[in-house]
């Protein structure tokens, strides 16, 4: 038996989501001005999260799993406030959040999804 996998905005690295049996794996997403506090780059990445979704046939309201990083846990409260309004009520995924080292030192989180079709 054949199964499908289907890859998203592909480049030779990653894949910004893969389609596998009814389930969508988004990769990490930042924001693209990370001159933005941490508010502005949550917004800025569940905006890309929202249309990385709906490219792949989804929605959060179908969001399984969200994995946040954050470059420093005195953002979380900011981060939180942005992310909480984002959520649909009553549609909350299992969630993670923690702080690391991320890729570049003007990046302040970063967030990857995993959502049902």
């Amino acid at each position: 038996m054949t199964q499908t996998i289907t890859r998203l905005d592909q480049n030779a690295r990653r894949s910004r989501a893969v389609i596998h049996n009814g389930t969508v794996y988004l990769a990490g997403h930042t924001a693209d001005d990370r001159s933005l506090d941490v508010a502005g780059q949550t917004r800025q990445v569940l905006a890309k999260v929202d249309e990385m979704l709906a490219a792949s046939g989804t929605d959060k309201s179908k969001a399984l799993s969200v994995t946040i990083w954050l470059a420093d846990m005195a953002d979380f409260k900011a981060m939180n406030e942005v992310y909480d309004a984002w959520i649909v009520p009553g549609q909350a995924p299992a969630r993670c959040c923690g702080k690391v080292e991320l890729a570049a030192p003007d990046i302040r989180v970063e967030i990857m999804v995993t959502a049902a079709m």
